[in-house]
């Protein structure tokens, strides 16, 4: 975990659904990783600040938090931005900035949402509730992929399971000159998951393995 504690513990079902996750070989998730052009192959970070784009605030704090869980280690540190923002912070390059600057973060992993196509089966619970993303119109993405431009607010139907892909990019940035070094391109294939948690590490257990892989985190 982080070392600051997050303000909303995750559910202790995340760390079940992470071993069967494991277990498993998380079939059904595809992970391309690219380099940007001219960045040398052998940097690794140790103090890596989380930023998931989304304006829904408690969905934006379970994936940092799961994603968190499954990136630190003894030799890297791991900080969720929504540790260090209020709900109503909107998601600026300056405010990022005065949260790398208050964690000393060495880089930042942005992730954010391309594509979700989801069941039509409506669920009751928490964890099936409908969640919310923003939809570009005529979208670009500016420092550290903060969303600068116009965009539709969207909110996805409840849901009991996901029968669909989702597909997400995750950038890696330098914090310090908010350049793009890496790319990670993740895709979920047509499965059944009844949860959130079961969502999250699904996409979040397979980013971080390659991450290792390439030698960016330990």
């Amino acid at each position: 975990m982080p070392k600051s504690q997050p303000k909303r513990a995750l559910a202790p079902v995340l760390w079940v659904l992470t071993w069967t996750l494991w277990l498993c070989g998380c079939a059904g998730v595809s992970v391309k990783s690219t380099w940007q052009e001219g960045v040398p192959h052998d940097r690794t970070f140790s103090r890596v600040l989380i930023v998931g784009v989304t304006p829904d605030f408690n969905l934006r704090c379970d994936f940092e938090y799961a994603f968190a869980s499954q990136l630190a280690s003894p030799s890297t540190k791991v900080f969720a931005s929504c540790d260090s923002m209020k709900a109503n912070e909107h998601l600026t390059r300056e405010n990022i900035e005065r949260v790398i600057a208050s964690v000393q973060a060495d880089a930042v992993l942005v992730t954010r949402l391309v594509s979700a196509s989801t069941g039509v089966r409506e669920g009751g619970s928490l964890d099936t509730m409908g969640t919310s993303l923003y939809k570009p119109t005529d979208f670009g993405y500016g420092a550290y992929g903060m969303p600068v431009t116009y965009v539709e607010f969207e909110t996805a139907p409840p849901l009991t399971t996901i029968t669909s892909s989702i597909h997400v990019v995750t950038r890696l940035y330098d914090t310090r000159d908010a350049k793009v070094l890496y790319t990670l391109d993740t895709q979920t294939k047509a499965q059944d998951i009844d949860s959130t948690q079961g969502t999250l590490v699904t996409i979040t257990a397979p980013t971080a393995e390659r991450l290792r892989r390439d030698g960016l985190i330990h």
